[in-house]
């Protein structure tokens, strides 16, 4: 009775076994198929992803067409008439000797990495490789890189060099020239100052007090910056509004040495709507959106020489990617614009051509 028990036991036993090892082989059987299903979906979505970015891309290269065929010409203050150009090239001729070339286009686009808040401002020194970050829209420090490529190599801006500053830099409108930060310093009920800093040194070597009448933003799109630093082949310049009634953007040109100004334009290029502005051999580029962030795009030219027609200016779109540029920093000895983008930087190599009246 006993031997019969276990025997009837080890039956059930091998049974469930070998019904365990059924369902087991089974399962195995469908889990395989069930893989390889989703390898083949895998590889159809991805096909399918990449037939949509290539339409993506295709799209994007019919807009510019488009816009380029259809959009009103960018405005040139003063560019409806030839004006006299022996007059134009004696009246600046101690700055504009060498400097005779305007924007023809984009012509290629890098999206280096992403670092920090959605505004800021990155910049390359033209006298040397050096790199320099500001993160946000105010505070006393700033990342030093000795290079793009160390830069784009370092996770966020670990490996830098920081420098602390002896006042708050506000705004996204610093610039970097032969080894001196040039900054906007503004606390409240005081004048705007620019702030010359000697980056080798350690210190501030010059401050000068720029009076306006209000505390008015250069640009409507991006109200944190209340005047915007430029720098070209040419030297400083300086981009700002005299008050917050004032429709049009103000143009300063700076000595470098001693922060004096040479003179001062209204370049007829609205603040409505502007997101920012470079300077490249003495031409202003005012780049516009809207407030929903779409394409940006260079709208209004301002040549302080005059001889800049309306032929000329450029119909310049930049590439549709993140937002809106906080800030474009022109280097002239590459002549790319470095470009703060929801976060991103990003590196727009230009294309150049000789002004018509040079």
């Amino acid at each position: 009775s006993t031997c019969f028990t276990l025997l009837d036991r080890m039956q059930f036993w091998h049974e469930q076994s070998h019904r365990y090892h059924t369902e087991l082989q089974d399962f195995k059987k469908l889990t395989a198929e069930t893989m390889a299903g989703l390898r083949s979906e895998h590889g159809t979505l991805s096909k399918d992803l990449e037939g949509a970015a290539a339409q993506v891309d295709r799209v994007e290269r019919e807009m510019d067409y488009v816009e380029i065929q259809t959009s009103p010409r960018a405005c040139a203050n003063k560019a409806d008439r030839v004006v006299d150009s022996h007059f134009n090239s004696v009246k600046y001729s101690r700055l504009y000797v060498d400097c005779v070339e305007i924007i023809s286009g984009i012509r290629s686009v890098k999206i280096l990495k992403r670092v920090g808040s959605p505004k800021g401002t990155w910049t390359r020194d033209p006298r040397s490789s050096k790199v320099y970050i500001f993160n946000g829209t105010s505070g006393d420090i700033i990342y030093q890189f000795n290079s793009v490529l160390d830069f784009s190599r370092s996770p966020g801006v670990t490996g830098s060099r920081q420098i602390r500053l002896p006042f708050d830099w506000r705004g996204a409108g610093s610039a970097v020239y032969n080894d001196y930060l040039y900054y906007i310093k503004q606390e409240d009920e005081i004048d705007l100052q620019v702030v010359k800093y000697d980056l080798l040194g350690g210190s501030v070597t010059d401050v000068a007090m720029f009076p306006v009448e209000s505390r008015a933003t250069v640009y409507s799109l991006n109200p944190e910056t209340v005047a915007d630093l430029a720098v070209d082949g040419e030297g400083l310049w300086l981009l700002y509004a005299t008050s917050d009634s004032e429709p049009n953007i103000n143009l300063a040109k700076m000595d470098p040495d001693t922060l004096d100004i040479e003179q001062i334009w209204d370049t007829g290029c609205p603040r409505e709507n502007a997101e920012a502005s470079f300077v490249v051999c003495g031409t202003v580029y005012v780049v516009y959106n809207t407030r929903l962030a779409s394409r940006s795009r260079v709208q209004c030219v301002f040549d302080v020489n005059d001889v800049v027609i309306s032929e000329e200016a450029p119909l310049l779109y930049f590439p549709r990617r993140y937002g809106a540029h906080a800030s474009l920093k022109y280097n002239p000895e590459e002549t790319q614009l470095y470009g703060w983008d929801d976060g991103y930087q990003i590196v727009y190599r230009l294309t150049m051509k000789r002004k018509l009246l040079v």
